[in-house]
């Protein structure tokens, strides 16, 4: 394991973007906010891992509210991210309640040498560079640090307590907001999961007309008649053979939960409400973590879950009230072939035909399915290739679907979310086409006699189309973030972390480290791939390929160290990377990947 040692102050470099969101219009600088303890989270709105850490970051911010300032500086992988009134949706949708700052260019994050989303920075209230960690799981670090740094500049003088930048935006009231998904019930309403109120709402078939509304639209987990959810996503209908019809994923609650139409009553079904970072995925649905579940589809006899969180499919059995992993190895990418050794990427919609199980990966801008046990992929590329081009399979293009749904013919319908559009592709023939495009983001579709029922989910309604397709040529894109240059030959990846203070490496239960390296195309690794229980890896890069994608999977276990504690903390660090690299001559043969604490050499740009 490398660890950090802190060898040289490092001043934040200025945050540098096209604009500012939350803070009533005007401009943020670090000077302005000298005295201040500063966070800044560089995410980006499609990532998921960037979703959970928005999340964790909420009571962090309460508690340090008087000190602390976090800024949101929003680094877009997708040309979609980069429109500002997308951004501007997706902070309201996510209920982001701090500054954000608009980095369509990825200026700033190229200034903090950023490899990751999410990565975090923890600036001092004099604006050096205190602590960096990329992916989940830093909340507990991060309070410790802040803390300390209460502690040493109340005594120098140099904190300043008080209100920081931010400003809510106006409030907006819509009947639906950013609905997620929608499915036809058994008396022929539409049951649509409106995410932003936290609730589901029944609708009559013309897709306006509320019928109810179950949820209180507060967040929360609570059961019964008067249940709450979090950002509920995916519904499916399921025979009632166990007092419930739909089973609901409660995407931010880490849930399956079920829903009697006749009473409106609410049970969990499966998870526990924590988010699954390790361990078991297989056993009795109360006691299995699960991860961000976006989507649920009936099929086989039991439900499969689109596990965005951790890139994988579950799946739950209502007969034996046991949840199992159904496909995946949680490696983020593309690799078709056996169930549980395909790689997935953030799949975000699923849909039911016969034994073939059809499903979107919005990383991968990907159409794929599962049958008899084998993953196959019809369109996608990687994690950094997508557009709007139809055509042949081989060669057409999506941008982050999020929805799929199959039409009487076996086709199926696609809601290319990002490129404001519904797709149409056919296995008769192999080809892409367009069905409607300049929709808001549509993220799910029905068909309703004969017409499609469009979730346009950042219109905050339903809208209706009929199948007739076109044909759109548009542009290939691939995502604009720096490449990594890298040396051919033999080459050491490091993943640098230092254990939280007050905590330590756990090795109790044997190795508390592991990494796993991957690579598309898999021949630029020759030598070094796999996993091992070390942070430090050689690997041998070959010298014929000269672009590629590193895949990299690092966790951390740690306990607090105080021998009196019988029962110490103990916590896990997970953080995996899709690193572009370029292989070029009189490269680094060193590439570190910086997972929590400070790098050896700590870099700024000017």
């Amino acid at each position: 394991m490398t660890t950090a040692k802190r060898r040289a102050r490092v001043r934040a470099p200025e945050l540098v973007g096209r604009g500012w969101l939350n803070t009533g219009g005007d401009q943020v600088s670090l000077k302005d906010l000298r005295g201040k303890i500063v966070l800044l989270d560089f995410w980006t709105f499609c990532c998921i891992n960037c979703l959970h850490v928005l999340d964790e970051l909420r009571p962090l911010e309460k508690e340090h509210e008087d000190v602390l300032v976090t800024i949101g500086v929003h680094s877009p992988k997708f040309v979609h991210e980069a429109d500002p009134e997308a951004l501007k949706a997706a902070v309201e949708r996510y209920e982001v309640h701090h500054p954000v700052l608009d980095d369509p260019e990825l200026t700033t994050w190229q200034n903090y040498a950023v490899k990751a989303w999410p990565t975090l920075v923890l600036i001092d209230p004099e604006g050096y560079v205190v602590h960096v960690a990329a992916g989940e799981g830093h909340v507990e670090a991060l309070s410790t640090i802040i803390k300390e740094l209460v502690a040493e500049h109340d005594a120098k003088g140099t904190l300043h307590r008080g209100n920081g930048p931010y400003v809510a935006p106006e409030p907006t009231n819509t009947t639906l907001r950013f609905p997620a998904k929608a499915i036809v019930t058994p008396s022929n309403t539409i049951l649509v999961s409106d995410s932003a109120h936290h609730s589901i709402v029944e609708l009559e078939q013309d897709g306006e007309t509320v019928i109810r509304r179950i949820g209180t639209g507060e967040r929360g987990r609570a059961d019964g008649l008067n249940p709450t959810f979090s950002e509920p996503a995916g519904l499916t209908l399921v025979p009632n053979t166990h007092g419930y019809d739909v089973v609901v994923a409660d995407t931010v609650n880490h849930l399956l939960r079920g829903l009697n139409l006749e009473t409106g009553e609410v049970t969990t079904l499966a998870g526990t409400g924590e988010q699954w970072r390790d361990g078991e995925t297989d056993g009795p649905a109360d006691k299995i973590d699960l991860t961000s579940p976006w989507d649920v589809a009936w099929w086989n006899g039991g439900v499969a879950i689109a596990m965005a969180g951790n890139h994988t499919l579950g799946f739950f059995d209502p007969e034996t009230n046991q949840v199992s992993r159904l496909a995946g190895t949680t490696v983020e990418g593309i690799n078709d072939g056996p169930a549980q050794e395909a790689f997935f990427a953030q799949t975000s919609g699923l849909a039911a035909d016969g034994d073939r199980l059809w499903m979107v990966d919005s990383e991968t801008s990907a159409l794929r399915y599962l049958e008899n046990g084998e993953v196959r992929t019809v369109i996608g590329k990687g994690l950094f290739a997508f557009g709007h081009k139809d055509g042949d399979a081989d060669e057409a293009l999506l941008q982050h679907p999020l929805g799929v749904t199959v039409l009487k013919d076996h086709s199926v319908a696609i809601s290319d979310t990002y490129n404001n559009a519904i797709r149409r592709y056919d296995p008769e023939t192999n080809t892409l086409t367009t069905i409607a495009t300049d929709i808001a983001e549509p993220s799910d579709a029905l068909l309703i006699d004969d017409e499609l029922v469009v979730v346009a989910s950042a219109a905050h309604r339903l809208e209706r189309f009929s199948a007739a397709a076109t044909k759109i040529d548009g542009e290939a894109h691939e995502v604009k973030r720096p490449s990594t240059d890298i040396a051919a030959g033999e080459i050491e990846l490091a993943v640098i972390f230092t254990p939280p203070t007050g905590t330590k490496l756990d090795e109790r239960y044997g190795p508390s480290t592991r990494l796993e390296i991957t690579s598309s195309p898999p021949e630029l690794i020759l030598e070094g791939a796999g996993v091992s229980t070390e942070l430090v890896r050689a690997l041998r890069i070959n010298d014929q390929v000269t672009n590629g994608v590193l895949h990299v999977v690092a966790q951390a276990a740690s306990c607090s160290d105080d021998p009196a504690d019988e029962h110490p903390v103990c916590r896990l660090t997970r953080q995996d990377w899709g690193v572009p690299v370029r292989v070029v001559a009189d490269a680094p043969t060193r590439l570190p990947l910086l997972m929590g604490g400070m790098d050896e050499e700590p870099q700024q740009a000017t």
